[in-house]
């Protein structure tokens, strides 16, 4: 296991309880830092591993989007046993996983950050081969180097499989069609500058979820990756607020 792919809980003074979802061959050292500082606001925090990350790419290839949700669920209810309200918040993917969760479960509110309903058109997707034709192929992945964050935030995956892509996309498709299901309150955040998930996601998800509470939040000067950007406090502060 890649370090800092291990998932993480940290025990809350309060009756309520937060699960942090990781991205696509993300790991929950990405919301180290979010998750302490939701500690430290009282709540229990719990970020499971997401099925197939955390290792490698072999590991991740033989997953499917049924094995991500599945790692979900095993945090929603190991948090449940713990805490009598349950906060979702999902990073990239993880926001995505995050909106599938609150179509089938009781949730008292979900937050999305960054979450892709439009994949940017620079990372090629129209370029990728039929899911049959994909086998073992892999991309290479480019290197993370952020500063003033936890070191196993930058263990990425060297190479993303290709069959992968395709269930991630496979996963927004029926997100997509869950949303006007949804109506758990909901808080969504993206990176006005984020050439990952297009931020016309987060209009997306605004115009078409069911949920009668909802705000949308735009992060200035930061891309993809909000936990971990400058403006992460800010991020940090917006989420705390929403979830009080």
């Amino acid at each position: 296991m890649i370090n800092g792919g291990e998932p993480f809980f940290m025990k809350g003074g309060g009756s309520s309880g937060v699960l942090l979802i990781h991205g696509f061959t993300g790991l929950p050292a990405e919301l180290f830092l979010l998750g302490q500082f939701l500690n430290q606001k009282n709540f229990t925090v719990l970020c499971p591993r997401l099925a197939g990350h955390g290792v490698d790419e072999n590991n991740l290839m033989r997953t499917t989007k049924d094995d991500w949700f599945n790692s979900v669920l095993d945090g929603f209810y190991i948090l449940r046993g713990a805490c009598e309200k349950i906060f979702v918040v999902g990073h990239s993917m993880g926001g995505i996983l995050t909106l599938k969760l609150a179509a089938e479960q009781k949730i008292s509110k979900i937050v999305t950050l960054s979450a892709p309903i439009f994949i940017d058109d620079g990372l090629g997707l129209k370029n990728l081969p039929p899911k049959e034709f994909c086998g073992n192929a892999c991309i290479v992945q480019p290197r993370r180097k952020l500063d003033n964050v936890p070191q196993a935030a930058n263990e990425v995956y060297k190479k993303t499989p290709l069959i992968s892509v395709h269930e991630l996309i496979d996963l927004i498709a029926d997100v997509k069609n869950l949303l006007p299901t949804i109506t758990t309150p909901i808080l969504i955040m993206h990176g006005e500058e984020d050439h990952t998930a297009q931020p016309r996601s987060a209009r997306f998800i605004m115009d078409n979820i069911g949920s009668k509470s909802k705000k949308i939040v735009t992060v200035p000067n930061s891309g993809h990756l909000i936990p971990l950007d400058e403006n992460r406090e800010f991020v940090f502060e917006e989420v705390a607020d929403f979830l009080s």
